[in-house]
């Protein structure tokens, strides 16, 4: 017998993208009642607890413990010292030449990628997502990406026949974060848009004094056109007029809301997926002088979510004629 023939069988069928939500909670769940334990891996990465609320680590164990499987970890090296403020700081930016939010890649994204190269066979081995039929850009961009590295990827939220909607179904409660946030991720979220970072603001002021200070070492805002600083007297604001900290509201609602409590408060609309500006906007206001000069040739006058869009072949005037 060769040693690809061993590695074959040693490799697991079936690798559950294990996050701590409750969606990779349910497909975990989807998973085993429909193949078993066997050659199932719950595939996690621990994050550090200044980030990851501790009942969704109490989530992960439970289900785990319900499924009868171990947790697998592909983790940083230093997960347990270093939360996503200290990995960004490391690589001194937020985000990488591509738009990709670097504390994601070193946090998941490698430890991942390492994992499969060591453990798992693509002859063999489907990964699964807790994706739903709602999420149908995500399923295509995640299954193009890990088929062109020749990774067959799965979708029971989407495709499969649902024998399980919440985990309450098997006496597990979701985790108590779900209360306030809308996901599971790591509580000052630096993919979050605005919302995210008022809840972070009133309830986690020790998160939120460590994003600021990122800010200021790396020398780019988190947010798009405006610092942590500059909506601190906002958000203030808009905790004595009584905004309620919560993403359990469509955004929409949330500053609509807010505008009626606040009249003053400017437009703080969510940043948008089709306004997908250059990294320059997102710089501090008084750290130009030592930072690089903007390459996305944007002409003078020309705003940089417009110049960028035509650069990308998403030039609006071009598609409305």
């Amino acid at each position: 017998m060769t040693p690809l023939t061993l590695f074959n069988l040693a490799a697991p069928a079936h690798v559950v993208c294990f996050s701590g939500g409750h969606s990779s909670a349910l497909v975990a769940l989807e998973v085993v009642r429909r193949y078993g334990r066997n050659s199932v891996v719950l595939l996690n990465h621990d994050i550090h607890s200044r980030a990851e609320d501790a009942d969704v680590k109490r989530f992960k164990r439970d289900v785990a413990a319900h499924l009868g499987l171990p947790i697998t970890y592909a983790n940083h090296p230093e997960w347990d010292t270093m939360d996503q403020f200290d990995v960004v700081r490391a690589a001194g930016a937020f985000k990488g030449a591509n738009g990709h939010v670097l504390c994601t890649y070193y946090l998941k994204t490698e430890p991942f990628r390492a994992w499969l190269d060591a453990h798992a066979d693509r002859a063999v081995t489907t990964i699964y997502y807790g994706f739903d039929a709602h999420e149908t850009d995500r399923i295509r961009r995640r299954a193009s990406i890990l088929g062109a590295d020749g990774w067959r990827t799965d979708y029971p939220l989407a495709l499969w026949p649902r024998s399980i909607t919440s985990t309450r179904e098997v006496g597990i409660e979701p985790p108590l974060s779900y209360s306030t946030f809308k996901h599971a991720n790591c509580t000052g979220c630096l993919k979050a848009g605005r919302q995210h970072w008022f809840v972070v603001y009133v309830t986690r002021p020790d998160v939120w004094a460590r994003a600021k200070e990122a800010e200021a070492d790396i020398g780019y805002t988190i947010l798009n056109g405006i610092s942590l600083v500059e909506l601190e007297p906002i958000f203030a604001e808009m905790v004595r007029a009584g905004v309620v900290p919560t993403e359990r509201v469509p955004h929409q609602a949330f500053w609509a809301d807010a505008k009626k409590r606040v009249r003053a408060l400017p437009v703080l609309a969510e940043d948008s997926r089709d306004a997908r500006p250059c990294e320059c906007v997102f710089r501090v206001v008084g750290k130009g002088r030592d930072l690089p000069p903007c390459t996305c040739l944007a002409p003078p006058g020309e705003a940089h979510a417009l110049w960028c869009a035509r650069v990308w072949g998403e030039d609006p005037q071009r598609e409305a004629a």
